[in-house]
């Protein structure tokens, strides 16, 4: 297995309510996911459009929201406009802790010597907390690339002797994005669909349809009754595509590019626009390679 730093920060909800509150929050049926567990959440507009992506752990004490870099700070400050009566303290812990990703080529399988020197159990519950000397540690099964890996959170005052014990080759995190683009899994900020439908770019399975109210909720349910999104996520290949640009057709634009690896990019298309199809994206073409399921359920399952 490799390991590689994920560029991070992450917010701690304590208090009597945290559970209520944050399940009005967002998309994901939190209530419905073990203790410890981990479930993948949009915050949305009013109008449905995404704010923020998040992965949010449920423990025993409190629940710990894990974002990519620079977000916590902006996440805070919209659940300080809607905590009035309730019970609820919001701590950002972006400083005080680090996110490693261990990932491979290994068929789906989480290496049993890694997982040993981790005290985690791959045959048992998805996300763990362990004890390994001095460090406790956060731990979930995570797919971030088209294989099964492992998500270790940990206190940075801990970080270098969690990396002696691994002792595993590091990869850039560009290698962890090249791999999930290929792999066709959406990344709403790297992807640049902030503010999109989730339905439109391969975000829907973040999005419970059995629990009650939150923000944006109205059009969530909308969209599941009349199913008529215009846009869907698709994957584009070619040479030299560019990140996040208008795609046209005949002149016409027809939705936009994603995170580029060189000649694979994900996109959001317009639904008219068949497998196969050439679209022109700056000076360049590129064919339309439909994707027949989006996130893997690993990776994302709202309960």
């Amino acid at each position: 297995m490799y390991l590689t730093h994920i560029p991070s920060s992450s917010l701690r909800l304590t208090g009597p309510d945290r559970l209520d509150f944050l399940q009005g929050q967002m998309t994901a049926h939190l209530k419905a996911a073990p203790t410890p567990g981990r479930v993948p959440a949009l915050f949305l507009s009013v109008k449905g459009q995404i704010e923020f992506f998040a992965q949010i752990y449920k423990r025993p004490d409190d629940l710990y929201l894990h974002l990519a870099a620079g977000q916590a700070e902006a996440l805070e400050r919209r659940f300080k406009k809607y905590i009035i009566f309730d019970q609820v303290e919001v701590q950002n812990v972006s400083s005080v802790l680090s996110t490693l990703h261990l990932w491979g080529e290994m068929g789906g399988e989480i290496s049993l010597e890694v997982a040993q020197k981790l005290n985690y159990s791959p045959e048992e519950a998805e996300t763990q907390i362990t004890d390994v000397g001095e460090m406790t540690l956060l731990i979930s099964r995570f797919n971030r690339t088209g294989q099964s890996g492992l998500e270790v959170h940990v206190l940075n005052k801990h970080l270098d002797a969690l990396l002696e014990l691994l002792a595993l080759e590091e990869k850039p995190y560009s290698a962890v994005q090249e791999a999930r683009v290929r792999a066709g899994i959406s990344d709403p900020l790297e992807d640049g669909f902030l503010g999109d439908l989730p339905q439109e770019c391969g975000l829907e399975g973040a999005v419970s349809y059995k629990k009650g109210c939150y923000i944006g909720q109205e059009i969530m349910a909308r969209l599941e009754a009349r199913g008529n999104t215009r846009h869907r996520l698709v994957r584009l290949e070619g040479q030299n595509l560019p990140s996040h640009l208008e795609l046209e057709q005949g002149g016409k634009k027809v939705g936009q590019t994603g995170l580029s690896v060189g000649n694979v990019v994900l996109a959001r298309l317009r639904k008219e626009l068949e497998d196969g199809a050439t679209l022109e994206v700056g000076s360049s073409s590129a064919t339309v390679h439909d994707l027949s399921s989006t996130l893997n359920p690993s990776a994302l399952r709202a309960f």
